[in-house]
């Protein structure tokens, strides 16, 4: 069946690229969180109507981390101004490999060729969104920010950070490594910590001594993030864009799941109604 949607004529030459990744039943889980779980309260051969219950971790797909989420006391949800999540920004190109950090260098270069304004989103692509899985690939050897990559993003008074990882912090950085609530365990996933230390002949600790440290310095200076960008994101890489991102008007809220739309404008005629 084919069906035709409505748009008005002011829209039609703009270009709307998704970097979300599909959502639904099956979606890849961070290693404490539980499965999402859907079901049909109501069916169309039951009720003639469709309804259906949800129950997930808002930290669930690509979403947004408020900086109450990691840091006590701080910005909830609802206390983020709207304004915050619309705005222009740059896709960095920065390409990684398993474990490797994005560092201050990478993101000074990379700016230089796709240049970083305050105010800007600043959403870094190192290829790791298309090994997005539930899988120890993605999740146990991606690649990531870590302390001076969060410095440099406070330091360039960005309105917003996106990573397409895991996280926003190098795994081995978060609870996966021996921080956090599961230090006294060797981590999350101690047989990664061990596999690093073989590969490597480092010890995790030295290598990543502070838990997640890029979180801490973005979401103490008011710069909210994005985790598990992908979708069309290489199709906007390089780009300077319009981006938009709304989450859920949720009262202390600690992150949601979100659409983020990168917007281009090629004739540049667009205009925003004065109201």
């Amino acid at each position: 069946m084919t069906y035709t949607w409505a748009e008005g004529p002011a829209e039609q030459d703009l270009q709307f690229y998704d970097l979300s990744h599909p959502w639904g039943h099956g979606v890849p889980a961070w290693p404490y969180f539980e499965d999402v779980k859907i079901e049909r309260l109501h069916g169309m051969a039951k009720s003639r109507v469709l309804t259906q219950k949800i129950t997930t971790v808002m930290h669930s797909g690509t979403h947004i981390d408020a900086p109450g989420h990691v840091i006590e006391g701080k910005p909830l949800l609802h206390e983020i101004p709207l304004r915050n999540f619309f705005g222009t920004g740059v896709v960095l190109d920065i390409p990684k490999q398993k474990w490797e950090v994005v560092t201050a260098d990478d993101l000074e270069k990379a700016a230089a060729v796709t240049e970083v304004r305050p105010g800007d989103f600043v959403i870094v692509n190192t290829g790791w969104h298309r090994r997005y899985a539930d899988s120890t690939d993605y999740y146990a050897y991606s690649p990531g920010f870590y302390k001076e990559a969060g410095e440099w993003f406070v330091e360039r008074k960005v309105k917003a950070v996106g990573s397409d990882c895991q996280a926003l912090d190098h795994p081995l950085g978060t609870a996966i490594g021996p921080h956090g609530p599961s230090e006294e365990t060797g981590g999350l996933l101690p047989w990664a910590v061990r596999e690093y230390e073989e590969e490597t002949g480092r010890s995790v600790k030295e290598d990543f001594p502070y838990w997640e440290p890029c979180h801490n310095a973005i979401l103490n200076a008011g710069i909210y993030g994005f985790e598990n960008i992908g979708g069309d994101l290489d199709k906007v890489t390089g780009k300077r864009l319009t981006f938009a991102a709304f989450p859920w008007r949720w009262v202390g809220g600690d992150g949601c799941i979100v659409r983020l739309v990168a917007i281009a404008d090629p004739k540049g005629t667009y205009r925003i109604e004065r109201g």
